[in-house]
């Protein structure tokens, strides 16, 4: 049987995986038909490279996917190409809905993502901002207890001054 699965690479905790149809009797990592692209789970939203029209293809020659991959594939829309073709073959839709339909679905799909990277950035820029805030205030703290500390310094010094020209005075009279 064949499956369309991870295969893992990178190092340790710092995993990479690679898209590959493999024989299903295969080690995960070992041999494999033919790789497809790669997946990296370590970024912010998930970064999915690979061949979709190939991936199709596998598909509907009866390749199994895994259910990460059933996951990433339905994420990517192939598996709803898939559903829309199976349609066009038995002849409920034409290919021009089928089309039309995947189409409306990924632009619809590519919105949502452009909306969670748009909200990444804003979220990343006001914690940016916010740290720097939070050192301003810290600062400005501290320059409040240097100088409260130098006043408290300086006045038993001018004490002591007055005290010394109060004396002269005093001597000189």
């Amino acid at each position: 049987m064949v499956k369309m699965r991870l295969a893992r690479r990178g190092r340790k905790k710092l995993a990479l995986y690679d898209i590959v149809v493999a024989n299903s009797r295969s080690p995960r990592d070992g041999r494999f038909i033919e790789k497809l692209g790669t997946y990296n789970p370590n970024s912010n939203p998930a970064t999915i490279e690979f061949d979709e029209n190939k991936a199709f293809d596998w598909l509907m020659k009866g390749a199994q996917p895994t259910d990460t991959m059933r996951r990433i594939l339905s994420y990517k829309g192939v598996m709803f190409r898939k559903h829309l073709q199976i349609g066009v073959n038995k002849g409920a839709i034409s290919q021009e809905q089928a089309d039309a339909k995947l189409n409306a679905w990924k632009s619809g799909k590519e919105g949502e993502v452009q909306a969670k990277v748009d909200k990444l950035a804003n979220a990343k820029v006001s914690d940016a901002k916010a740290k720097l805030d939070a050192e301003v205030k810290v600062k400005e703290a501290r320059t409040i207890a240097i100088q409260k500390k130098a006043q408290v310094a300086e006045a038993p010094v001018a004490v002591a001054e007055e005290n010394a020209e109060n004396t002269t005075n005093e001597e000189q009279a």
